[in-house]
């Protein structure tokens, strides 16, 4: 019988190995095939329009830095847009003051620009530094999902009226159905999700359980907590008038003065382009963009927008140099800015580089891993952090090891 149990063991091991090396492997290729996708879209799409922008780059000698700046003031202030309207949708008691919120959204800005998909990362960066600053998790929750929703119905319905101004003034064009057919089907979600959270609180609270459990720093306990408590926030939010209208004039001011930077670096190398057209534009390339494919639709928005531009009347240079020149500001920036300013809410004044570089660590996707938000005080009576032992905790683990000897 001996015998037989070794063999049995020894024919399941190449299955149990097969089965932890395809796990193992899971990860790194899905990161090949993203890269694989990223290289696609740089050969076939970037390159071309910097090669085409490359032929008139005489146009930096006529760069007008006044437009620059103001290009740049503008993509500052539709950032602080953003964090205005978490001002708006989060309680009153608590409430971080507007600075920390700003600093907040910057460093979600960063991961949201570094990974695929990197609303779910920002998502958790975001909600781990809300709740260490002292609100509520499921006040964070509420937020974070009500204004994501919110902003994004507000970008359908500006890009809508665009496009029904723009099709008097230069014509219909085949992408708009597209757009069209994209935006209802996001709205129909939109209505869908906010249905079956008003009505269906529990069936809703399991999808989001499953969905916070990958998360990183967010938890399915909590996400599920949050569904069963949105319903009512979502339903006052409805009813309190000076709520709805302040959050509606900060998500359309961040798309809005967003798209008016965009305006001013076309304007720095002489174009001026038509406002309607130009929302047009930009607000079908940031649709198009959304679609989880590369970070912060890297390559997409970058490549979609001048083509459209160019449709509507701009030149080819003008066009593909005004938004390469907007995208510094307005997916490369956020970066290292996100990060400094990451490090400014975890880091105290007068720390060493070395607390930098740890947090700057966490800030990462392998950082972000497994991090769980700051537990209260009243969970370490001792004075501990959550990762220390104190001496109880090691006689515990010692008489745990005894009793398994």
């Amino acid at each position: 019988m001996t015998k037989q149990a070794e063999q049995a063991d020894q024919n399941t091991k190449p299955s149990k190995g097969w089965r932890s090396r395809l796990r193992t492997a899971r990860r790194p290729l899905r990161r090949l095939a993203i890269l694989l996708i990223l290289a696609l879209i740089v050969e076939y799409l970037v390159i071309p329009e910097l090669v085409g922008a490359s032929k008139d780059l005489y146009l930096l000698g006529r760069l007008n830095v006044w437009w620059m700046i103001a290009g740049l003031i503008l993509e500052g202030l539709s950032l602080f847009c953003y964090a205005l309207l978490n001002q708006v949708l989060l309680p009153a008691e608590g409430r971080p003051g507007l600075s920390r919120l700003f600093r907040i959204d910057l460093s979600a800005a960063a991961i949201a620009h570094v990974i695929p998909a990197g609303t779910l990362g920002s998502a958790g960066i975001g909600y781990q530094l809300f709740t260490a600053e002292g609100v509520d998790g499921t006040d964070v929750g509420v937020m974070m999902a009500t204004k994501g929703m919110g902003s994004t119905l507000v970008l359908n319905v500006l890009l809508w009226i665009a496009l029904v101004i723009s099709i008097p003034l230069s014509g219909f064009r085949p992408v708009y159905a597209t757009v069209a057919i994209i935006g209802a089907v996001i709205l129909a979600g939109m209505a869908i999700l906010i249905l079956g959270i008003t009505r269906g609180e529990k069936r809703a609270a399991r999808i989001l359980r499953a969905i916070g459990e990958r998360i990183p720093g967010v938890g399915g306990d909590r996400l599920e907590q949050i569904a069963l408590q949105a319903s009512a926030s979502i339903r006052s939010l409805g009813t309190n008038r000076p709520v709805l209208i302040w959050s509606l004039t900060w998500a359309s001011l961040n798309w809005l003065l967003d798209a008016a930077s965009l305006w001013c670096f076309i304007a720095a190398f002489g174009g001026h382009a038509n406002p309607v057209g130009l929302f047009a534009a930009y607000g079908i390339a940031n649709v198009i963009g959304a679609i989880p494919v590369t970070p912060g639709g890297l390559g997409i928005i970058d490549t979609i927008t001048p083509v459209l531009l160019i449709g509507f009347g701009l030149t080819r240079s003008v066009a593909t140099l005004g938004v390469l020149a907007w995208r510094l500001v307005n997916f490369w920036l956020p970066i290292p800015t996100g990060a400094l300013a990451y490090v400014s809410l975890k880091v105290p004044k007068g720390a060493g580089l070395q607390s930098m570089r740890r947090a700057l660590s966490e800030l990462s996707p392998k950082g972000q891993h497994g991090h769980q938000p700051p537990a209260d005080d009243h969970e370490h009576p001792d004075g501990q952090a959550p990762g220390q032992r104190g001496p109880a905790a090691e006689d515990s683990a010692a008489d745990s090891r005894d009793a398994q000897r």
